[in-house]
């Protein structure tokens, strides 16, 4: 796989204030999806992710602008990551639809928290060495949103997960197989977000926005969905012969182009 190296600075050592409180909101909201699905509010439990997802997405990005980055930092928004997006997204499927399912459902469940835990000690141990406009296998709030709007659509429909057990439980280990796999996925750091545009793309933003906002939970689980299978897509049209080390395991010698 092609490789960058990073000019950047090593975090400092430290403890910031704003970027932690952030990183703490977002593990707070994670907290709370897991209480809510033991309470059987399901919706709620399933947004609760996505707002996780909000302030996972705001913490590092402010740490950057306001230059507060640290290694205490670093650490504590992974410890974060784990439970909102591993644990979580995990336990919320399980109380929704796996918990009558015996060692399926919890097999079924486990198989996800630990996938999470794999690929975030993973991508610490490729910090300043990965491609960077790619990650390498499915990013774990990227799967926690296959999961999250999984549950949401199903609540809003008012459809009981025990009903379709081991439909759920399947894709939720596909799920968490993909955040394992070599498979690679755009990352988007390489979009110019500074950059100008035209009238036409602010339009279709708005737009965007509206589609989003009439029915939040099916616009976003087709979101994920296709998100989860582009990484297959792209990994198997960068490469002139698909081979094990592609989809799992050392990728070290893949012949990514």
């Amino acid at each position: 796989m092609t490789q960058n190296t990073s000019s950047e600075k090593a975090p400092k050592k430290g403890i910031y204030l704003l970027p932690n409180l952030l990183t703490t909101a977002g593990l707070f909201f994670g907290f709370y999806a897991i209480v809510s699905s033991m309470k059987g509010h399901f919706e709620s439990a399933a947004i609760a992710i996505f707002v996780a997802m909000v302030f996972d997405g705001l913490d590092g990005r402010v740490a950057r602008m306001t230059n507060t980055q640290s290694e205490f930092g670093a650490e504590y928004d992974s410890m974060a990551d784990m439970v909102s997006f591993g644990i979580a997204p995990g336990l919320v499927a399980y109380n929704w639809a796996l918990d009558d399912f015996g060692k399926f459902g919890w097999l079924a469940a486990f198989v996800f928290v630990a996938s999470a835990a794999l690929r975030l000690a993973r991508f610490n141990t490729q910090v300043g060495v990965a491609d960077k406009r790619y990650f390498q296998g499915l990013a774990s709030p990227a799967a926690a949103g296959v999961i999250a709007s999984l549950v949401w659509v199903g609540s809003s429909y008012e459809i009981v997960g025990q009903d379709y057990g081991y439909i759920v439980g399947v894709i939720t280990i596909i799920t968490g197989l993909l955040m394992v796999s070599n498979f690679r996925y755009s990352s988007f750091k390489d979009v110019d977000w500074k950059g100008k545009v035209n009238f036409v793309v602010v339009l279709l933003i708005v737009l965007a926005f509206v589609i989003v906002a009439s029915s939040p939970e099916n616009v976003l689980l087709i979101i994920f969905v296709i998100y989860a299978f582009s990484g297959p897509f792209t990994t198997i049209r960068g490469v002139r012969k698909l081979k094990l080390e592609h989809v799992v395991g050392d990728d070290k010698d893949a012949d990514f182009k």
